[in-house]
């Protein structure tokens, strides 16, 4: 199995500096990054991890739920995949964290009902592998038939 590789590289002091993070493996871009535009909440061009992980949990949930809907006996038209990534203080341990993860789903799909839609939903959260690799973190999801 593949091994995918980002790099980033940073000059200068968490609150000045910057940095810029490149998708390695497949070369399709490099992105800057830097601590006060991921900690305000506009992102002003730039990155950040959190924007990141949401990007690799939605279109890993997609690639699941459509396998999920399959095997339930649907037949996927078109879903659709938002994940938002929180980031705040740990107020239990110091500095910061990602405070949770909130993903919606909506979907056209022929063959499943309203109950179907969800329990493939559900079944894609758990199998996953970026869900599963975030387990540490609260993970709601929001499904719904279109």
């Amino acid at each position: 199995m593949p091994t995918r590789t980002a790099r980033t590289a940073w000059k200068g002091t968490l609150q000045e500096g910057s940095g810029q993070t490149e998708l390695a493996s497949s070369g399709l871009g490099t992105f800057e990054v830097s601590w006060p535009k991921r900690a305000s909440d506009s992102a002003d061009g730039s990155t950040s991890p959190e924007e990141l992980i949401a990007a690799a949990h939605a279109s890993c949930y997609a690639m699941a739920f459509s396998g999920a809907l399959a095997k339930a006996g649907g037949t996927p038209e078109s879903v659709d995949v938002t994940a938002e990534v929180g980031f705040g203080p740990d107020k239990e341990k110091g500095g910061f964290m990602i405070t949770g993860i909130k993903l919606t789903v909506r979907g056209r799909v022929g063959g499943l009902d309203a109950a179907g839609f969800e329990e493939a939903a559900q079944e894609a959260k758990a199998g996953c592998p970026v869900s599963k690799a975030l387990a540490a973190v609260d993970i709601t999801l929001d499904a719904r038939l279109d």
